[in-house]
């Protein structure tokens, strides 16, 4: 690690601990040649996911996109911040494990919808009104009969 102020790359750690959540480690660090003291951050480095819209168009993986539509979705709703933030970690980290680096908009409003589907109804018929495009009350209907026909075949495998 190279020092701040006088660009030595001769550096001692002095303390080391957890950061945000576990996710990276802060290093509390001291230049050998000038004595300064500073602190470093080490990260995992993940490799961004590309994620394909409707309209052809690529963009970065955004969590926090990701996180306000859910939580538009689950507004009203008993389901607390904490337990969506969960979702959209598992959903992340479901993306960073996998071997292709671009995953379409639909392949992940599924992976939500199944999801909402175990946690809140209204959240999963919100959310499907939106990502699925419904044009109307059939598509309403449809979503209904669909989440009824789970459950009652979750019924019979118990």
């Amino acid at each position: 690690m190279q020092c701040p102020s006088c660009q030595n790359t001769d550096s001692r750690v002095l303390e080391s601990r957890a950061a945000d959540g576990g996710k990276s480690v802060r290093r509390r660090r001291e230049c050998l040649n000038c004595e300064f003291r500073f602190t470093t951050y080490e990260r995992v480095e993940t490799v961004p996911i590309s994620v394909l819209k409707r309209n052809g168009r690529r963009e970065i993986f955004s969590r926090s996109k990701l996180l306000l539509g859910i939580t538009r979705a689950c507004e009203k709703t008993s389901l607390e911040t904490s337990k969506l933030e969960m979702i959209v970690d598992e959903l992340e980290l479901n993306l960073q494990q996998r071997n292709l680096r671009e995953i379409s908009t639909n392949d992940i409003g599924d992976m939500v919808l199944a999801q909402l589907e175990e946690l809140n109804e209204v959240a999963y018929i919100r959310f499907a009104c939106v990502y699925k495009q419904f044009s109307g009350i059939t598509d309403f209907v449809t979503a209904l009969k669909n989440i009824e026909a789970n459950k009652k075949q979750l019924t019979r495998v118990r």
